[in-house]
């Protein structure tokens, strides 16, 4: 996925500003998406034939990939592989939160079309760079054919694997001795991961605490013995946000800009959020928000209990996002139960995320774990400070407030419950009531930055 073409989440904002980035420093970079219906039927984007047709083999089918390209808004040359059995659907990777059954044929299909396509370039790639399990087999199909191309996957989060029963082996045409430990199988089922991991040239993941965290069992979600025998080769590089993109100071998706010296825009924003989603008006405590996937991780789970003791005093709280029914159903009865303190929105949109990045006081990530923590990066340039789990990537992005010495971008939990959670909230409310002091805060967290070219410097080392 690559935002603006096809999004559900962080990886696509790393796709879209990764590949700018590095074309920005003289790197030739290409991108190839599946073609999904989303893309074909956006009149933002102008998708034209190349002409190619590429026959691939899929078990005992033979299924036509159609390449298509285009350009993307930041310049980057995008390939499109079509093929509309596989594509031509409503959502990305699923729909109503579960999977689409055939999804290992779907990325299996995609991972040799990529491979097809790298050897008819020209001039022919150096590195193919991978992106979870939905690509990880790319460097397994390039070893198993000895083909002359380095491979890099890296892991955006490793509790989603790519974990297919056995039966679906026989769609990727390997044989059979690449159905065992040394290659995609993992306690009887495909792991397309487990695989990549073992065969790519070197693995990556998007922080450095993260790839520390990934080789224990408590994060490893299984996969740590397989990631301690190749810790050699895996690497923890922090992404980096995309200030072209989220920025208060030029962002056309909000009412009024601002910066961290004249911060009188982010009153506007504050003022203008609270009207769309026709909530009261000028509370006197902070607008808290959540802009995420409803998931287990994401902690929603520590949120729950606290919202009737949250909403008891008169702050604000926005939640937009979409995933597990269950979670989708409680933040629904919540908001009705609090009706002009509490709004709830299911469908992600892009310019309500930013309105509401400009327009809260403190973005909310009590998150289990998080690899990296795009979100915290976003909320510190717009000035919206993070109550955050000290956990993966959120433990190098936030410096906890201490104030003492007044240091500190936001605030730090580290057990994982609703009392350790709701006691940081506690202590933001407080400091909240200080004004100068918060927007001392605020001042310092705009500063911070998480610039894409640091990133890319360790890529290219």
């Amino acid at each position: 996925e690559m935002d603006p073409l096809a999004r559900t989440g962080g990886l696509g904002d790393v796709i879209e500003a990764m590949p700018a980035a590095l074309r920005e420093r003289g790197h030739e970079v290409s991108v190839v998406l599946p073609c999904y219906r989303g893309i074909r039927e956006s009149k933002d984007f102008v998708v034209r034939s190349t002409g190619v047709e590429i026959p691939i083999q899929v078990g005992s089918k033979r299924v036509q990939a159609e390449i298509l390209e285009c350009v993307a808004p930041n310049g980057v040359q995008i390939f499109l592989v079509r093929q509309d059995e596989y594509f031509d659907r409503t959502g990305i990777y699923g729909t109503e939160g579960h999977g689409f059954d055939d999804n290992a044929e779907r990325y299996i299909f995609f991972s040799k079309a990529v491979v097809e396509l790298a050897r008819r370039v020209l001039p022919p790639p150096q590195i193919l760079h991978v992106h979870d399990w939905q690509t990880a087999l790319v460097p397994v199909l390039v070893k198993e054919r000895r083909l002359p191309f380095k491979t890099v996957l890296t892991i955006h989060n490793l509790a989603y694997q790519g974990s297919f029963w056995a039966y679906d082996f026989g769609l990727t045409n390997l044989p059979g001795d690449y159905f065992t430990a040394k290659g995609v199988e993992f306690y009887g089922s495909m792991n397309l991961l487990k695989g990549g991991i073992l065969h790519a040239d070197a693995v990556t993941t998007v922080s450095e605490r993260y790839a520390r965290e990934i080789l224990s069992p408590e994060y490893g979600a299984g996969l740590d013995v397989v990631l301690r025998e190749n810790s050699g080769k895996l690497t923890g590089i922090l992404n980096g946000a995309d200030y072209s993109v989220w920025n208060p100071e030029s962002d056309r998706l909000i009412p009024q800009n601002y910066s961290a010296e004249t911060l009188a825009g982010k009153k506007a924003c504050r003022a203008a959020l609270l009207a769309e989603l026709e909530l009261a008006a000028n509370p006197n405590g902070p607008v808290f928000s959540i802009v995420s996937r409803l998931a287990s991780q994401k902690g929603i789970d520590l949120l729950l209990p606290v919202i009737d003791r949250l909403l008891a005093d008169d702050v604000r709280l926005i939640v937009l996002g979409e995933g597990d029914l269950e979670f989708e159903r409680e933040l629904t009865i919540a908001s009705r139960r609090h009706g002009d303190r509490f709004a709830y929105r299911k469908d992600m949109d892009t310019r309500l995320s930013h309105l509401i990045e400009a327009g809260s006081d403190i973005t909310l990530i009590p998150s289990h774990y998080e690899p990296c923590g795009l979100t915290a990066m976003y909320g510190l340039r717009y000035g919206t400070l993070p109550i955050a789990r000290a956990t993966g990537g959120l433990h190098e992005i936030i410096q906890d407030y201490d104030q003492t010495t007044d240091r500190g971008t936001g605030f730090l939990f580290f057990d994982p419950t609703p009392e350790a959670f709701w006691d940081a909230i506690l202590r933001a409310k407080r400091l909240y009531q200080d004004e100068a002091q918060w927007h001392s805060i605020m001042r310092r967290a705009m500063h911070q930055d998480f610039s894409w070219p640091r990133a890319v410097e360790r890529y290219e080392g």
